[in-house]
Protein backbone atom coordinates (compact mmCIF):
# COMPACT_ATOMS: atom_id res chain seq x y z
CA UNK A 1 0.00 0.00 0.00
CA UNK A 2 2.89 2.22 0.79
CA UNK A 3 4.76 1.28 -2.40
CA UNK A 4 1.34 2.28 -4.23
CA UNK A 5 1.50 5.59 -2.47
CA UNK A 6 4.69 6.31 -3.39
CA UNK A 7 4.12 5.62 -7.32
CA UNK A 8 1.50 8.06 -6.98
CA UNK A 9 2.70 10.98 -5.25
CA UNK A 10 5.75 10.31 -7.91
CA UNK A 11 3.32 10.39 -10.72
CA UNK A 12 2.35 13.67 -9.05
CA UNK A 13 5.59 15.43 -8.88
CA UNK A 14 6.39 14.40 -12.11
CA UNK A 15 2.81 16.00 -13.47
CA UNK A 16 3.35 19.16 -11.69
CA UNK A 17 7.28 19.05 -12.87
CA UNK A 18 5.90 18.63 -16.39
CA UNK A 19 3.58 21.68 -16.52
CA UNK A 20 5.87 24.22 -14.57
CA UNK A 21 8.47 23.18 -17.59
CA UNK A 22 5.67 24.33 -20.10
CA UNK A 23 6.10 27.45 -22.24
CA UNK A 24 3.79 29.96 -21.67
CA UNK A 25 2.25 32.32 -24.07
CA UNK A 26 0.16 35.38 -23.72
CA UNK A 27 -2.29 36.55 -26.63
CA UNK A 28 -5.00 38.77 -27.24
CA UNK A 29 -8.49 38.83 -29.15
CA UNK A 30 -9.40 42.07 -30.43
CA UNK A 31 -11.32 42.84 -33.29
CA UNK A 32 -14.78 45.02 -34.43
CA UNK A 33 -18.04 44.30 -32.21
CA UNK A 34 -20.04 41.45 -32.82
CA UNK A 35 -17.06 39.43 -34.94
CA UNK A 36 -17.00 36.69 -32.16
CA UNK A 37 -13.95 36.88 -29.96
CA UNK A 38 -15.50 36.01 -26.87
CA UNK A 39 -17.58 33.14 -28.46
CA UNK A 40 -13.97 32.03 -30.08
CA UNK A 41 -12.39 31.95 -26.45
CA UNK A 42 -14.84 30.03 -25.17
CA UNK A 43 -14.68 27.48 -27.79
CA UNK A 44 -11.19 27.09 -27.06
CA UNK A 45 -11.94 26.55 -23.66
CA UNK A 46 -15.01 24.44 -23.99
CA UNK A 47 -12.66 21.90 -26.64
CA UNK A 48 -9.85 22.12 -24.42
CA UNK A 49 -11.90 20.49 -21.78
CA UNK A 50 -11.29 24.22 -19.41
CA UNK A 51 -14.42 23.91 -18.68
CA UNK A 52 -15.50 22.23 -15.00
CA UNK A 53 -19.00 20.64 -13.98
CA UNK A 54 -19.65 23.58 -11.76
CA UNK A 55 -18.95 26.29 -14.66
CA UNK A 56 -20.93 24.03 -17.57
CA UNK A 57 -24.01 24.21 -15.16
CA UNK A 58 -23.86 28.15 -15.17
CA UNK A 59 -23.08 28.24 -18.59
CA UNK A 60 -26.29 25.88 -19.52
CA UNK A 61 -28.47 27.72 -17.27
CA UNK A 62 -27.25 30.99 -18.55
CA UNK A 63 -27.19 30.32 -22.38
CA UNK A 64 -30.76 29.39 -21.57
CA UNK A 65 -31.38 32.59 -19.77
CA UNK A 66 -29.72 35.79 -21.75
CA UNK A 67 -27.44 34.04 -24.03
CA UNK A 68 -28.06 34.77 -28.17
CA UNK A 69 -27.79 31.19 -29.29
CA UNK A 70 -31.54 29.95 -28.64
CA UNK A 71 -31.92 26.11 -27.37
CA UNK A 72 -27.47 26.05 -28.10
CA UNK A 73 -25.16 26.77 -25.44
CA UNK A 74 -23.96 30.35 -25.68
CA UNK A 75 -19.74 30.02 -25.35
CA UNK A 76 -19.47 34.10 -24.89
CA UNK A 77 -20.89 33.88 -21.53
CA UNK A 78 -17.60 31.86 -20.12
CA UNK A 79 -16.10 35.09 -21.06
CA UNK A 80 -18.95 38.09 -20.51
CA UNK A 81 -19.32 37.95 -16.48
CA UNK A 82 -20.21 41.73 -15.97
CA UNK A 83 -23.71 42.40 -15.70
CA UNK A 84 -23.85 44.87 -18.07
CA UNK A 85 -22.13 42.78 -20.65
CA UNK A 86 -24.37 40.10 -20.31
CA UNK A 87 -27.33 42.71 -21.02
CA UNK A 88 -25.75 44.63 -23.99
CA UNK A 89 -24.44 41.69 -25.57
CA UNK A 90 -21.10 42.97 -25.47
CA UNK A 91 -17.71 42.78 -23.80
CA UNK A 92 -16.68 45.71 -22.05
CA UNK A 93 -13.74 44.94 -19.52
CA UNK A 94 -10.91 42.91 -20.34
CA UNK A 95 -11.18 39.07 -19.35
CA UNK A 96 -8.30 37.06 -18.14
CA UNK A 97 -8.52 33.48 -18.68
CA UNK A 98 -5.93 30.39 -18.36
CA UNK A 99 -5.88 26.94 -20.19
CA UNK A 100 -3.39 24.82 -20.57
CA UNK A 101 -2.80 21.96 -23.78
CA UNK A 102 -0.48 18.97 -23.75
CA UNK A 103 2.46 21.51 -25.41
CA UNK A 104 1.56 24.68 -24.01
CA UNK A 105 0.02 27.05 -21.57
CA UNK A 106 -1.37 30.08 -22.03
CA UNK A 107 -2.84 33.49 -21.05
CA UNK A 108 -5.71 34.72 -22.70
CA UNK A 109 -7.03 38.26 -22.62
CA UNK A 110 -10.57 39.15 -24.85
CA UNK A 111 -10.62 43.14 -24.98
CA UNK A 112 -13.69 45.06 -26.36
CA UNK A 113 -14.30 45.98 -29.41
CA UNK A 114 -15.98 48.81 -29.24
CA UNK A 115 -14.41 52.04 -30.02
CA UNK A 116 -14.79 53.79 -26.20
CA UNK A 117 -13.41 51.00 -24.51
CA UNK A 118 -10.21 50.88 -26.70
CA UNK A 119 -7.76 51.61 -23.17
CA UNK A 120 -9.42 48.40 -21.99
CA UNK A 121 -7.99 46.65 -25.27
CA UNK A 122 -5.06 48.61 -24.71
CA UNK A 123 -4.43 47.22 -21.52
CA UNK A 124 -4.99 43.94 -22.69
CA UNK A 125 -2.78 43.60 -25.27
CA UNK A 126 0.00 45.34 -23.17
CA UNK A 127 1.60 42.18 -22.04
CA UNK A 128 0.57 40.25 -25.08
CA UNK A 129 2.68 38.06 -27.50
CA UNK A 130 0.05 37.13 -29.90
CA UNK A 131 -2.57 39.10 -31.35
CA UNK A 132 -5.85 37.09 -32.82
CA UNK A 133 -7.96 39.92 -35.11
CA UNK A 134 -11.06 38.92 -35.98
CA UNK A 135 -12.77 39.59 -38.89
CA UNK A 136 -16.80 39.19 -39.85
CA UNK A 137 -16.52 36.91 -43.60
CA UNK A 138 -19.43 38.81 -44.28
CA UNK A 139 -18.65 42.46 -43.37
CA UNK A 140 -14.40 42.29 -44.29
CA UNK A 141 -11.69 44.84 -42.91
CA UNK A 142 -13.79 47.47 -40.61
CA UNK A 143 -12.87 50.81 -38.94
CA UNK A 144 -12.29 48.77 -35.60
CA UNK A 145 -9.99 46.45 -37.06
CA UNK A 146 -7.70 49.22 -38.33
CA UNK A 147 -7.86 50.62 -34.78
CA UNK A 148 -6.62 47.42 -33.11
CA UNK A 149 -4.32 46.53 -35.59
CA UNK A 150 -2.80 49.73 -35.23
CA UNK A 151 -2.78 49.53 -31.55
CA UNK A 152 -1.04 45.56 -31.42
CA UNK A 153 2.10 47.42 -33.77
CA UNK A 154 2.15 50.21 -31.15
CA UNK A 155 2.19 47.73 -28.09
CA UNK A 156 5.02 46.03 -29.48
CA UNK A 157 2.97 43.03 -30.77
CA UNK A 158 4.75 41.25 -33.75
CA UNK A 159 2.82 37.80 -34.85
CA UNK A 160 -0.77 38.01 -35.80
CA UNK A 161 -3.49 35.87 -36.39
CA UNK A 162 -6.19 36.84 -39.08
CA UNK A 163 -9.01 34.63 -37.76
CA UNK A 164 -11.69 35.07 -40.75
CA UNK A 165 -14.97 34.48 -38.44
CA UNK A 166 -18.51 33.05 -39.32
CA UNK A 167 -17.13 31.64 -42.45
CA UNK A 168 -20.03 29.27 -41.79
CA UNK A 169 -22.20 32.57 -43.24
CA UNK A 170 -20.75 32.79 -46.40
CA UNK A 171 -20.97 29.32 -47.39
CA UNK A 172 -17.23 28.41 -46.50
CA UNK A 173 -15.83 30.62 -50.43
CA UNK A 174 -12.39 30.98 -50.73
CA UNK A 175 -13.05 33.86 -52.52
CA UNK A 176 -14.26 35.61 -50.18
CA UNK A 177 -11.52 34.46 -47.87
CA UNK A 178 -8.64 35.62 -50.23
CA UNK A 179 -10.00 39.17 -50.80
CA UNK A 180 -10.23 39.85 -47.11
CA UNK A 181 -6.76 38.52 -46.60
CA UNK A 182 -5.47 41.19 -49.55
CA UNK A 183 -7.61 43.99 -48.30
CA UNK A 184 -5.78 43.51 -44.57
CA UNK A 185 -2.12 42.73 -45.97
CA UNK A 186 -2.53 46.10 -47.45
CA UNK A 187 -3.42 48.11 -44.66
CA UNK A 188 -0.98 46.15 -42.74
CA UNK A 189 2.03 46.84 -44.91
CA UNK A 190 3.58 49.34 -42.65
CA UNK A 191 2.68 47.90 -38.98
CA UNK A 192 5.93 46.07 -39.04
CA UNK A 193 4.44 42.82 -38.31
CA UNK A 194 7.12 39.78 -37.80
CA UNK A 195 4.29 37.22 -39.19
CA UNK A 196 0.43 37.81 -41.09
CA UNK A 197 -0.94 34.06 -40.16
CA UNK A 198 -4.85 34.06 -42.01
CA UNK A 199 -6.95 30.70 -40.61
CA UNK A 200 -10.82 30.76 -41.95
CA UNK A 201 -12.77 29.82 -39.24
CA UNK A 202 -16.42 29.43 -37.66
CA UNK A 203 -16.30 29.97 -33.65
CA UNK A 204 -19.77 29.17 -33.34
CA UNK A 205 -19.22 25.53 -35.08
CA UNK A 206 -15.79 25.13 -34.16
CA UNK A 207 -14.87 24.71 -37.64
CA UNK A 208 -10.84 25.43 -37.45
CA UNK A 209 -10.70 26.12 -33.91
CA UNK A 210 -8.95 23.27 -32.72
CA UNK A 211 -8.73 20.85 -35.66
CA UNK A 212 -9.15 21.14 -39.37
CA UNK A 213 -12.23 21.09 -41.08
CA UNK A 214 -13.50 19.33 -43.78
CA UNK A 215 -15.84 22.85 -45.13
CA UNK A 216 -12.96 24.55 -45.90
CA UNK A 217 -10.81 21.26 -48.19
CA UNK A 218 -9.23 24.61 -49.73
CA UNK A 219 -7.24 25.93 -46.35
CA UNK A 220 -4.29 23.61 -45.98
CA UNK A 221 -3.21 25.56 -43.30
CA UNK A 222 -3.10 24.84 -38.82
CA UNK A 223 -6.41 25.33 -36.89
CA UNK A 224 -6.21 27.97 -34.73
CA UNK A 225 -5.02 25.78 -31.40
CA UNK A 226 -2.01 23.73 -33.34
CA UNK A 227 -0.87 27.48 -34.28
CA UNK A 228 -1.21 28.76 -30.95
CA UNK A 229 0.47 26.01 -29.86
CA UNK A 230 3.81 25.74 -32.06
CA UNK A 231 4.44 29.54 -32.89
CA UNK A 232 7.95 30.38 -32.08
CA UNK A 233 8.05 34.09 -30.52
CA UNK A 234 11.58 35.16 -30.47
CA UNK A 235 12.42 36.06 -26.15
CA UNK A 236 15.14 38.01 -26.62
CA UNK A 237 15.45 39.89 -22.94
CA UNK A 238 17.80 37.43 -21.13
CA UNK A 239 20.17 38.47 -24.33
CA UNK A 240 19.82 42.14 -24.04
CA UNK A 241 21.86 44.11 -21.39
CA UNK A 242 21.42 44.25 -18.08
CA UNK A 243 18.41 46.21 -16.92
CA UNK A 244 17.10 45.75 -13.09
CA UNK A 245 14.80 48.66 -11.45
CA UNK A 246 15.46 48.79 -7.72
CA UNK A 247 11.52 48.06 -6.35
CA UNK A 248 12.67 47.64 -2.51
CA UNK A 249 15.48 48.09 -0.80
CA UNK A 250 15.56 45.07 1.99
CA UNK A 251 17.58 45.23 5.43
CA UNK A 252 16.67 43.35 8.24
CA UNK A 253 19.99 43.66 10.12
CA UNK A 254 23.02 45.35 10.36
CA UNK A 255 24.62 42.65 8.55
CA UNK A 256 22.60 42.63 5.17
CA UNK A 257 21.47 45.16 2.60
CA UNK A 258 19.63 44.15 -0.91
CA UNK A 259 18.23 45.38 -3.65
CA UNK A 260 15.11 43.25 -4.20
CA UNK A 261 13.57 43.78 -7.92
CA UNK A 262 12.47 42.02 -11.23
CA UNK A 263 14.87 41.37 -13.66
CA UNK A 264 13.72 43.65 -17.21
CA UNK A 265 16.19 42.27 -19.27
CA UNK A 266 19.88 40.56 -19.58
CA UNK A 267 21.27 37.83 -17.12
CA UNK A 268 23.84 38.84 -14.18
CA UNK A 269 26.01 36.53 -11.98
CA UNK A 270 28.15 37.42 -8.47
CA UNK A 271 31.32 39.05 -9.70
CA UNK A 272 29.18 41.33 -12.73
CA UNK A 273 30.25 44.77 -12.60
CA UNK A 274 27.20 47.07 -12.56
CA UNK A 275 26.14 50.74 -12.57
CA UNK A 276 23.53 52.48 -10.67
CA UNK A 277 22.29 54.88 -14.02
CA UNK A 278 21.34 57.99 -11.87
CA UNK A 279 24.97 58.71 -9.86
CA UNK A 280 27.08 56.65 -12.18
CA UNK A 281 28.43 54.61 -8.86
CA UNK A 282 29.86 51.34 -9.44
CA UNK A 283 30.02 47.61 -7.68
CA UNK A 284 30.24 44.17 -8.44
CA UNK A 285 27.43 41.64 -7.77
CA UNK A 286 28.10 39.61 -4.28
CA UNK A 287 25.17 37.13 -3.95
CA UNK A 288 22.19 36.37 -5.92
CA UNK A 289 19.45 35.72 -3.02
CA UNK A 290 16.31 34.12 -3.37
CA UNK A 291 14.18 32.57 -1.20
CA UNK A 292 15.48 29.14 -2.17
CA UNK A 293 19.01 30.23 -1.46
CA UNK A 294 21.79 31.84 -3.45
CA UNK A 295 21.39 31.44 -7.75
CA UNK A 296 24.84 31.33 -9.70
CA UNK A 297 22.32 33.03 -12.10
CA UNK A 298 19.67 35.25 -12.82
CA UNK A 299 18.01 36.20 -16.11
CA UNK A 300 15.37 38.83 -17.47
CA UNK A 301 11.94 37.43 -15.62
CA UNK A 302 13.31 36.33 -12.04
CA UNK A 303 12.61 38.61 -9.21
CA UNK A 304 15.97 38.21 -7.34
CA UNK A 305 17.51 40.26 -4.42
CA UNK A 306 21.26 41.14 -5.09
CA UNK A 307 23.93 42.52 -2.91
CA UNK A 308 26.86 44.66 -3.70
CA UNK A 309 30.61 44.14 -2.56
CA UNK A 310 30.30 48.15 -1.49
CA UNK A 311 28.16 49.98 0.64
CA UNK A 312 26.64 52.89 -2.35
CA UNK A 313 24.02 54.64 -2.40
CA UNK A 314 20.93 53.26 -4.17
CA UNK A 315 17.53 53.75 -3.34
CA UNK A 316 13.61 52.50 -4.84
CA UNK A 317 13.20 53.74 -8.37
CA UNK A 318 17.50 53.43 -9.45
CA UNK A 319 17.97 51.20 -12.14
CA UNK A 320 21.08 48.86 -12.02
CA UNK A 321 22.68 48.32 -15.43
CA UNK A 322 25.77 46.83 -17.20
CA UNK A 323 28.07 49.92 -17.07
CA UNK A 324 29.29 49.05 -21.22
CA UNK A 325 25.90 49.62 -22.03
CA UNK A 326 23.56 51.66 -19.93
CA UNK A 327 20.12 52.93 -20.58
CA UNK A 328 19.39 56.96 -21.53
CA UNK A 329 19.02 58.89 -18.02
CA UNK A 330 17.31 61.89 -18.95
CA UNK A 331 14.50 64.40 -18.10
CA UNK A 332 13.21 65.41 -21.55
CA UNK A 333 12.09 62.47 -23.57
CA UNK A 334 9.61 61.49 -26.58
CA UNK A 335 7.09 58.63 -26.30
CA UNK A 336 3.77 58.12 -28.00
CA UNK A 337 1.09 58.49 -25.55
CA UNK A 338 -2.22 56.65 -25.07
CA UNK A 339 -4.62 59.31 -23.38
CA UNK A 340 -7.14 56.94 -20.94
CA UNK A 341 -9.24 59.19 -19.81
CA UNK A 342 -12.37 61.74 -20.11
CA UNK A 343 -10.60 64.81 -19.35
CA UNK A 344 -8.24 65.80 -22.10
CA UNK A 345 -4.56 66.09 -21.88
CA UNK A 346 -3.64 69.56 -22.56
CA UNK A 347 0.85 70.24 -22.47
CA UNK A 348 1.73 72.06 -19.45
CA UNK A 349 -0.76 70.08 -16.99
CA UNK A 350 1.45 68.85 -14.21
CA UNK A 351 0.95 64.82 -14.13
CA UNK A 352 3.13 61.93 -11.98
CA UNK A 353 5.17 59.32 -14.06
CA UNK A 354 5.88 56.37 -13.29
CA UNK A 355 8.14 53.95 -15.02
CA UNK A 356 8.35 50.71 -12.88
CA UNK A 357 9.32 52.07 -9.51
CA UNK A 358 10.02 55.12 -10.45
CA UNK A 359 7.85 58.25 -9.93
CA UNK A 360 8.44 61.61 -10.53
CA UNK A 361 6.35 64.77 -11.54
CA UNK A 362 5.79 65.19 -15.18
CA UNK A 363 4.29 67.92 -17.88
CA UNK A 364 3.75 66.95 -21.23
CA UNK A 365 5.81 69.89 -22.77
CA UNK A 366 4.48 69.86 -26.17
CA UNK A 367 1.99 67.73 -28.36
CA UNK A 368 4.13 67.19 -31.44
CA UNK A 369 1.06 65.25 -33.67
CA UNK A 370 -1.95 62.78 -33.31
CA UNK A 371 -2.18 59.91 -35.05
CA UNK A 372 -5.32 58.95 -36.51
CA UNK A 373 -5.61 55.21 -35.86
CA UNK A 374 -8.16 54.57 -38.46
CA UNK A 375 -5.96 56.01 -41.12
CA UNK A 376 -2.50 56.09 -39.70
CA UNK A 377 -1.85 59.59 -41.09
CA UNK A 378 -0.73 62.54 -38.68
CA UNK A 379 -3.18 64.85 -37.30
CA UNK A 380 -2.31 68.74 -35.47
CA UNK A 381 -4.06 69.41 -32.90
CA UNK A 382 -3.49 71.01 -29.54
CA UNK A 383 -4.80 68.69 -27.23
CA UNK A 384 -5.48 64.55 -26.83
CA UNK A 385 -8.85 62.88 -25.64
CA UNK A 386 -10.66 59.79 -24.85
CA UNK A 387 -8.75 57.03 -26.53
CA UNK A 388 -6.61 59.34 -28.86
CA UNK A 389 -2.88 58.54 -29.51
CA UNK A 390 -0.28 61.29 -30.14
CA UNK A 391 3.20 61.47 -30.26
CA UNK A 392 4.62 64.24 -27.33
CA UNK A 393 7.68 65.52 -25.48
CA UNK A 394 7.06 65.28 -21.88
CA UNK A 395 9.87 66.68 -18.87
CA UNK A 396 10.13 65.50 -15.66
CA UNK A 397 11.30 67.07 -12.65
CA UNK A 398 13.92 64.42 -12.29
CA UNK A 399 15.99 62.55 -14.84
CA UNK A 400 14.87 58.68 -14.97
CA UNK A 401 16.16 55.65 -16.50
CA UNK A 402 14.82 54.28 -19.71
CA UNK A 403 15.22 52.27 -22.95
CA UNK A 404 13.52 52.79 -26.21
CA UNK A 405 10.47 50.78 -26.01
CA UNK A 406 10.80 49.30 -29.02
CA UNK A 407 13.99 47.73 -27.53
CA UNK A 408 12.76 46.74 -24.41
CA UNK A 409 8.91 47.20 -23.19
CA UNK A 410 9.53 46.94 -19.47
CA UNK A 411 12.12 49.89 -19.50
CA UNK A 412 10.36 51.56 -21.97
CA UNK A 413 7.17 52.11 -21.16
CA UNK A 414 5.19 54.46 -18.51
CA UNK A 415 1.77 55.82 -16.86
CA UNK A 416 0.85 58.92 -16.26
CA UNK A 417 -1.14 59.66 -13.27
CA UNK A 418 -3.43 62.51 -12.30
CA UNK A 419 -1.86 64.55 -8.79
CA UNK A 420 -5.32 65.35 -7.52
CA UNK A 421 -7.41 61.86 -8.18
CA UNK A 422 -4.76 59.05 -8.71
CA UNK A 423 -6.60 58.12 -11.55
CA UNK A 424 -4.43 56.86 -14.50
CA UNK A 425 -4.83 59.00 -17.16
CA UNK A 426 -2.18 57.96 -19.58
CA UNK A 427 -0.14 55.18 -20.79
CA UNK A 428 2.94 55.65 -22.79
CA UNK A 429 5.51 54.12 -24.85
CA UNK A 430 9.09 55.84 -25.38
CA UNK A 431 10.91 56.77 -28.50
CA UNK A 432 14.08 58.37 -27.82
CA UNK A 433 15.28 61.30 -25.09
CA UNK A 434 15.40 64.56 -26.44
CA UNK A 435 18.41 67.05 -26.81
CA UNK A 436 17.31 69.94 -24.07
CA UNK A 437 17.63 67.26 -20.99
CA UNK A 438 18.37 69.64 -18.39
CA UNK A 439 21.35 67.61 -17.23
CA UNK A 440 23.44 68.50 -20.48
CA UNK A 441 21.18 71.84 -22.29
CA UNK A 442 23.99 74.10 -21.15
CA UNK A 443 26.65 72.80 -23.66
CA UNK A 444 24.42 72.34 -26.46
CA UNK A 445 25.63 73.95 -29.98
CA UNK A 446 22.34 75.60 -31.38
CA UNK A 447 22.45 75.10 -35.25
CA UNK A 448 20.49 74.54 -37.85
CA UNK A 449 20.97 70.85 -37.30
CA UNK A 450 19.65 70.92 -33.67
CA UNK A 451 16.65 73.01 -34.25
CA UNK A 452 15.39 70.41 -37.48
CA UNK A 453 16.20 67.83 -35.26
CA UNK A 454 13.80 69.13 -33.08
CA UNK A 455 11.49 68.57 -35.14
CA UNK A 456 12.01 65.48 -36.38
CA UNK A 457 13.33 66.65 -39.78
CA UNK A 458 16.33 67.94 -42.13
CA UNK A 459 16.08 71.62 -43.33
CA UNK A 460 15.98 71.80 -47.27
CA UNK A 461 15.06 74.52 -49.97
CA UNK A 462 13.02 72.77 -52.72
CA UNK A 463 12.99 74.76 -56.03
CA UNK A 464 10.52 73.91 -58.16
CA UNK A 465 10.22 74.99 -61.65
CA UNK A 466 8.65 73.83 -65.31
CA UNK A 467 5.34 73.34 -65.99
CA UNK A 468 2.86 73.43 -63.05
CA UNK A 469 5.64 73.75 -60.42
CA UNK A 470 3.36 76.08 -57.91
CA UNK A 471 1.01 73.51 -57.99
CA UNK A 472 3.22 70.54 -57.19
CA UNK A 473 4.88 73.13 -54.52
CA UNK A 474 1.41 73.38 -53.16
CA UNK A 475 0.76 69.76 -52.76
CA UNK A 476 3.80 68.88 -51.79
CA UNK A 477 3.33 71.01 -48.75
CA UNK A 478 -0.12 69.89 -48.13
CA UNK A 479 1.58 66.16 -47.85
CA UNK A 480 4.40 67.34 -45.59
CA UNK A 481 1.66 69.15 -43.47
CA UNK A 482 0.24 66.02 -43.05
CA UNK A 483 2.99 64.24 -41.59
CA UNK A 484 3.88 66.54 -39.10
CA UNK A 485 6.83 68.33 -40.62
CA UNK A 486 7.40 72.33 -40.42
CA UNK A 487 7.31 73.49 -43.24
CA UNK A 488 6.54 76.83 -45.58
CA UNK A 489 5.88 77.72 -49.02
CA UNK A 490 7.32 80.81 -50.81
CA UNK A 491 6.84 82.89 -54.00
CA UNK A 492 10.41 82.58 -56.22
CA UNK A 493 9.37 86.49 -58.05
CA UNK A 494 11.83 88.31 -56.29
CA UNK A 495 15.29 86.35 -56.17
CA UNK A 496 17.33 88.21 -53.99
CA UNK A 497 14.56 88.58 -51.50
CA UNK A 498 13.61 85.29 -51.87
CA UNK A 499 16.99 83.55 -51.32
CA UNK A 500 17.22 85.66 -47.97
CA UNK A 501 13.77 84.60 -46.67
CA UNK A 502 14.87 80.70 -47.51
CA UNK A 503 18.10 80.99 -45.93
CA UNK A 504 15.91 82.47 -42.64
CA UNK A 505 13.39 79.83 -42.61
CA UNK A 506 16.08 76.93 -43.62
CA UNK A 507 18.28 77.80 -40.55
CA UNK A 508 15.44 77.92 -38.57
CA UNK A 509 15.25 73.94 -39.23
CA UNK A 510 12.13 74.16 -41.87
CA UNK A 511 11.22 72.82 -44.98
CA UNK A 512 10.92 75.73 -47.86
CA UNK A 513 9.23 75.39 -50.38
CA UNK A 514 9.73 77.40 -53.46
CA UNK A 515 8.13 77.80 -57.39
CA UNK A 516 10.15 79.79 -59.51
CA UNK A 517 12.08 79.17 -63.01
CA UNK A 518 14.54 77.21 -63.50
CA UNK A 519 16.90 80.41 -64.55
CA UNK A 520 16.58 81.88 -60.99
CA UNK A 521 17.48 78.88 -59.43
CA UNK A 522 20.47 78.36 -60.97
CA UNK A 523 21.51 81.89 -59.76
CA UNK A 524 20.90 81.70 -56.29
CA UNK A 525 22.09 77.97 -55.98
CA UNK A 526 25.38 78.91 -54.54
CA UNK A 527 24.34 80.64 -51.71
CA UNK A 528 23.15 77.37 -50.34
CA UNK A 529 25.13 74.45 -48.93
CA UNK A 530 25.47 71.28 -51.84
CA UNK A 531 22.41 69.11 -50.28
CA UNK A 532 20.42 71.94 -48.72
CA UNK A 533 19.44 72.94 -52.31
CA UNK A 534 17.86 70.97 -54.33
CA UNK A 535 15.76 72.01 -57.80
CA UNK A 536 13.07 69.71 -59.02
CA UNK A 537 11.62 70.38 -62.28
CA UNK A 538 8.80 68.82 -64.15
CA UNK A 539 8.78 68.80 -67.04
CA UNK A 540 7.38 67.32 -70.30
CA UNK A 541 8.69 64.15 -71.75
CA UNK A 542 10.28 65.58 -74.50
CA UNK A 543 11.26 69.01 -73.00
CA UNK A 544 15.21 69.06 -71.83
CA UNK A 545 15.68 69.58 -68.43
CA UNK A 546 18.02 72.26 -66.75
CA UNK A 547 21.40 70.50 -65.95
CA UNK A 548 20.88 71.77 -62.60
CA UNK A 549 17.68 70.08 -61.27
CA UNK A 550 19.09 67.18 -58.47
CA UNK A 551 14.92 65.56 -59.30
CA UNK A 552 13.20 65.60 -62.69
CA UNK A 553 9.95 64.12 -62.56
CA UNK A 554 8.13 64.12 -65.79
CA UNK A 555 4.49 64.88 -66.68
CA UNK A 556 3.74 61.81 -67.84
CA UNK A 557 4.50 59.89 -64.55
CA UNK A 558 1.67 60.48 -62.92
CA UNK A 559 -1.08 62.91 -61.59
CA UNK A 560 0.30 66.03 -59.68
CA UNK A 561 -0.92 64.74 -56.48
CA UNK A 562 0.89 61.09 -57.22
CA UNK A 563 4.16 63.08 -58.60
CA UNK A 564 4.04 65.07 -54.55
CA UNK A 565 3.97 62.12 -52.85
CA UNK A 566 6.84 60.24 -55.14
CA UNK A 567 8.36 63.46 -54.35
CA UNK A 568 8.48 62.89 -50.61
CA UNK A 569 9.00 59.41 -50.38
CA UNK A 570 12.43 59.56 -52.57
CA UNK A 571 13.96 62.62 -51.05
CA UNK A 572 12.96 61.25 -47.72
CA UNK A 573 11.58 64.63 -46.75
Amino acid sequence: MAHQSDLIASDILAYLKQQEEKGLLRFITCGSVDDGKSTLIGRLLWDSKMVFEDQLASLEADSRKVGTQGENIDYALLLDGLQAEREQGITIDVAYRFFSTDKRKFIVADTPGHEQYTRNMVTGASTAQVAIILIDARKGVLTQTRRHSYLASLVGIRHVVLAINKMDLVDYREERFNEILDDYRKFAASLGFAEIRPIPISALNGDNVITRSSATPWYQGPPLLEYLETVQVPDNAQGKPFRLRVQWVNRPNLDFRGFCGTIAAGAIHPGDEVVVTSSGQKSRVARIVTFDGDLPRAVAGQAVTLTLEDEIDISRGDTLATPEDRPHHADHFEAKLVWLHEEPLLPGRSYLLKAGSSTAPAQVVDLKFKVNVNTLQQESGGKLTLNEIGVCGLSTAKPISFDSYRENRATGSFILIDRLTNATVGAGMIHQPLLHSRSHWQSLDVTRESRAALKGQQARVLWFSGAQASNLAALTEKKLHSLGRHVMRLSGENDDATAERAGLLLDAGLIVLIDGTAAAAGQIRDRFAGGDFIQVHLAAEQEPAPEQAALILSEELGAPTELAERLVRELDL
